[in-house]
């Protein structure tokens, strides 16, 4: 964000007209800024960044689900989409893994072939 650079070069004496034409934006935008520059979205999400931080110190084996039930649990609303994406920018992960996927490695036919198909080629590119 350019807003902070242009305030500092408008308090050093630069237009701010001039500072808000160089990155392109309007000088409407940047003194609507400058009248709340930490939206309230920002501000609670670092609320809950530092709540979803310090449950996560309590239990690191937890994951965003469980954080967000301890959230909850204590009186901050917050869903698990916001929660996986605030724990994703934080690099929060539980400390538990799965070892391995199962069901990634084909197992035996299902049923008898009937028809008794062989569909394997005798030379390479032969059908």
């Amino acid at each position: 964000m350019t807003y902070p650079l242009v305030r500092d070069l408008a308090a050093e004496g630069f237009p701010v007209r001039l500072t808000c034409g160089v990155p392109g934006f309007s000088t409407q935008a940047f003194y609507a800024w400058s009248k709340n520059p930490v939206s309230c979205r920002d501000l609670e999400d670092a609320y809950a960044i530092n709540a979803l931080i310090d449950a996560h110190g309590d239990d690191p084996a937890f994951g965003y689900r469980f954080l967000v039930d301890e959230l909850q649990r204590a009186g901050i609303e917050i869903s698990e989409r916001r929660a996986w994406r605030s724990c994703s920018q934080q690099k929060l992960r539980s400390t538990t893994v799965k070892n391995g996927r199962k069901g990634t490695r084909p197992g035996p036919a299902v049923n008898d072939d009937l028809l008794r198909r062989d569909f394997t080629a005798a030379l390479p590119n032969r059908t």
